[in-house]
């Protein structure tokens, strides 16, 4: 008999779908399930791409389960496809002193009103700045950042080498199919299983979960 898949309570799940993001809820439920798992380890649960606390939610919440941390890292102030004239812009997470995005009041709004932000450390910075100081083992690395070659890359190379042996590295938008999405986060998905460092565990639509089951990025 197998074990049920780990699922948050209706609360998490209701406060998951009505924060401002992306992910859909059956890849938001793969990666609840991903982080419940991971949490086993005892380590932080570290995602890259914060924008306004949608996924960062479920991490939260299945991090407070496991008596660990949820981190995510972001600069708040929007990727690529989030700026002015593109197709993600959300006008209302503009500042209008500065006039330049910033996500961070509205995701430290998501939190305060799923009552999670005890469970979360935000570390507001460009993610090859702050990995550069990490030094700590992670139970998981949830890469969801800017999604040009640069960055995608920048993401892996910069957080994936504190994965711990048997943690998990998730990657978000991965798309075969050039038809339906970006290439880099295909991209680095490619690279980390080619390293021979990582085996994957789940495909849902875009998400994918691998396990650190050798060294090396």
């Amino acid at each position: 008999m197998t074990a049920a898949t780990p699922s948050p309570s209706p609360e998490v799940l209701t406060a998951f779908e009505a924060a401002k993001g992306f992910m859909p809820v059956h890849e938001g439920l793969a990666l609840y399930a991903a982080a419940t798992e991971a949490g086993a380890l005892g380590l932080p649960l570290l995602e890259v791409g914060t924008y306004c606390g949608r996924s960062t939610i479920l991490l939260a919440d299945a991090a407070r389960t496991a008596g660990v941390s949820a981190l995510t890292v972001d600069h708040h102030r929007g990727s690529e496809e989030q700026q002015p004239g593109w197709e993600y812009h959300d006008p209302t997470v503009v500042d209008p002193e500065v006039g330049l995005m910033d996500t961070l009041p509205t995701f430290r709004r998501t939190l305060h009103r799923a009552g999670l932000e005890e469970h979360v450390v935000a570390l507001v910075g460009r993610s090859p700045q702050v990995a550069a100081v990490w030094a700590g083992p992670l139970g998981l690395v949830f890469i969801d950042g800017g999604h040009t070659d640069e960055h995608a890359n920048g993401d892996y190379e910069g957080w994936a080498p504190h994965v711990a042996e048997g943690g998990l590295l998730v990657i978000h938008d991965v798309f075969p199919d050039p038809a339906d999405g970006g290439q880099a986060p295909y991209r680095v998905y490619l690279r980390a299983l080619a390293s021979g460092a990582f085996t994957e565990l789940s495909v849902t639509d875009s998400l994918r979960v691998l396990r650190r089951t050798g060294a090396g990025v």
